[in-house]
């Protein structure tokens, strides 16, 4: 357990039976962050049956280098993290999802969750860097990033699960230990980084 402005947290990694979970999380995400995104149809009708798809798959037969943290709160799903180490050749491992439920926003579980996956990283990838793309759109996300030391890399297209190209940016950090410097230092933030 791991109290976190007076909540007790419970930190684990997900299994198969969590899938409907994380799809139901990064759902209600994506319809919060990714209006301007994401499609109307595909946040209205398509959204849960197309991230239940990818977490099933995710999580039914994961790769040695996927690595998914829940956070809960008495059984309920308060956030989570997904990465993918050594993903990238120069850029490293990538946090490819996190989100959290909007009631836990600004209670400082983003920054718990990235500070496990960058001792992760330094444990299993510690030569990786580590990076995430960030929706252009979306300045929460753009100044988490930015709060946590992430360098500007460079702007590319994400060709979105319903069809649409949208701009995104790449942050990185230059090692595990360089992100791990800047999450000691945060207690608690009121952002949340949704890109996944």
């Amino acid at each position: 357990m791991e109290n976190l402005q007076g909540l007790q947290m419970e930190l684990k990694v997900a299994a198969y039976e969590d899938y409907e979970r994380l799809a139901s999380l990064q759902a209600q995400s994506w319809k919060m962050f990714y209006q301007d995104a994401l499609e109307p149809k595909y946040l209205d009708l398509d959204i849960l049956a197309d991230r239940r798809a990818v977490w099933q798959t995710r999580l039914i037969n994961p790769p040695y280098n996927q690595h998914v943290l829940l956070l809960e709160e008495g059984g309920l799903l308060c956030g989570f993290i997904c990465a993918f180490g050594n993903h990238d050749y120069e850029k490293g491992t990538i946090i490819d999802a996190l989100h959290i439920d909007e009631y836990y926003l600004g209670k400082g579980l983003d920054v718990k969750l990235v500070s496990h996956v960058a001792q992760w990283v330094k444990k299993h990838f510690p030569n990786n860097g580590i990076y995430v793309n960030v929706v252009k759109s979306n300045r929460r996300a753009i100044t988490f990033c930015e709060w946590l030391g992430g360098h500007f890399k460079q702007e590319r297209t994400w060709n979105t699960p319903c069809g649409s190209q949208v701009p995104e940016l790449i942050y990185s950090w230059n090692s595990p230990e360089k992100l791990l410097e800047s999450t000691s230092r945060s207690q608690s933030s009121v952002l949340n980084l949704v890109k996944g």
